[in-house]
């Protein structure tokens, strides 16, 4: 009697299981590899050229995203703006601004909610409601998608690919946590201690009264020159992983 207890317990339990990782994608994440050879997610890109990808989230910002324009131009520097919908509703002109002086427009979603705690429907909608947003603001449609707070699970991944969204996290060493405004020196240590070729880098360029990020960057960028790196978009960064796949399969 024992035994079929146990025996009915363990069915249970296994098709209680079942039912919620099919109900809970998340529940049935795979390691990184898997997704970086299948393309779904992009952490960095590897490549021989001394480039990297500097990328802001939670913007635009009426105050503080100017300033790091402003440091960005300075040093030739092109960037990754991951916008929040509805602040592109509310500062248009900024994401126009971004685009002038060449930088990248990514959809952040539109509410920044934590994703993981989202059904399909309200997934698809963060994501639309941002397309269109950028849209109205810049007549331009955006290609790259980055989850708040980076979270990712097959729902998020599957309506990315369904809306042409190519889901961008960041290099797992440069995650430089402007966002807790941590100070300045830590900011720029966290990236020239750890900078490798096809980093993406994580800063954000609307933190609440802070002007940590931009200040950092002032530091960071000019040291970074002297090393020989240059500072591209995300698709920039992803064709040159393109061009590096080609060379191998021609000269193999």
């Amino acid at each position: 009697m024992l035994k079929l207890k146990t025996l009915l317990i363990v069915s249970v339990t296994v098709t209680l299981y079942a039912g919620y990782a099919d109900a809970h994608p998340a529940s049935q994440l795979r390691d990184r590899s898997y997704y970086e050879e299948r393309g779904d997610i992009v952490w960095e890109v590897p490549t021989e050229k001394k480039t990297i990808a500097f990328t802001f989230d939670d913007g635009p910002d009426q105050r503080q995203t100017p300033k790091i324009l402003e440091v960005l131009e300075q040093y030739q520097a092109k960037a990754t703006f991951f916008v929040v919908g509805d602040r592109v509703d509310r500062f248009p002109e900024i994401v126009r601004m971004e685009l002038s002086k060449g930088h990248e427009i990514g959809n952040h979603s539109y509410h920044h909610p934590s994703f993981q705690n989202l059904g399909r429907d309200s997934i698809l909608s963060e994501l639309t409601k941002t397309q269109q947003a950028i849209s109205q603001a810049t007549g331009q449609t955006a290609l790259l998608f980055r989850p708040p707070g980076g979270s990712y699970n097959q729902y998020i991944i599957n309506i990315s690919k369904e809306n042409n969204l190519q889901l961008i996290l960041w290099s797992w060493h440069q995650d430089t946590k402007d966002w807790k405004a941590p100070g300045v020196q830590r900011i720029v240590n966290k990236v020239l201690n750890n900078v490798r070729n096809g980093d993406i880098i994580l800063m954000h360029d609307y933190v609440y009264n802070s002007s940590q990020t931009s200040e950092a960057l002032k530091i960071i960028l000019p040291e970074l020159q002297k090393r020989g790196y240059s500072f591209v978009t995300v698709s920039q960064l992803l064709s040159q992983k393109d061009d590096q796949d080609h060379h191998i399969k021609v000269t193999q």
